[in-house]
């Protein structure tokens, strides 16, 4: 019994899907390294302990940017100030939170030559793990696509435009974790 090339573009797709969850992890792991300019996204996912369990600070507080170089968050509870100072101040930003009790302030000082080179070094191996993740989807995907054709539910053929087709998607999710690194990098490295 051979099933139609329905059964592969199912599998591209799924494919496809799994890709583009790798790129918007990628994405979002991005936003949270930090450049010379302030942006919520560095501090929206950190973690705080908040009763006893660990809450992003996007759920906890407000986060804006009055100016470049500052990022003002405001809690909703204000017992929860404290805690989110200790979550900055242990996290690996490497900056310092001042309070008056209903905000917190958090001025980034320019980054140094060497800071922008170790941001760098850590933004490449975040793009090196989403190409890696876009790869076992690929071999996943693949597998699977053989083991169709082994059970003779498609064709050699489709094996083949199946195969060419999951490398094309491969490709040009590739490309867009080089343009993510690339645009993360000029924004890290500008002055």
């Amino acid at each position: 019994m051979i099933v139609s090339t329905d059964e592969v573009k199912d599998l591209l797709k799924d494919a496809e899907t799994r890709m583009s969850g790798a790129i918007q992890s990628l994405s979002d792991d991005l936003a949270g390294i930090r450049t010379g300019r302030a942006n919520p996204a560095l501090v929206e996912r950190l973690p705080v302990e908040y009763y006893g369990s660990p809450t992003p600070l996007m759920q906890l507080a407000s986060i804006s940017v009055p100016e470049p170089r500052s990022i003002m968050i405001k809690p909703f509870d204000a017992g929860s100030i404290k805690d989110i100072e200790k979550a900055i101040r242990t996290s690996d930003l490497g900056l310092n939170p001042s309070s008056d009790g209903k905000v917190i302030h958090l001025n980034l000082p320019p980054l140094n030559e060497e800071r922008r080179r170790e941001l760098v070094k850590h933004m490449h191996h975040r793009l090196e793990e989403a190409r890696i993740a876009v790869r076992n989807i690929r071999r996943d995907l693949h597998n699977d696509i053989r083991e169709y054709e082994k059970e003779k539910l498609i064709t050699e053929d489709d094996l083949k435009r199946g195969e060419e087709d999951l490398q094309k998607l491969t490709d040009k999710f590739m490309e867009d974790i080089a343009k993510h690194g690339a645009h993360k990098e000029k924004e890290i490295m500008e002055v």
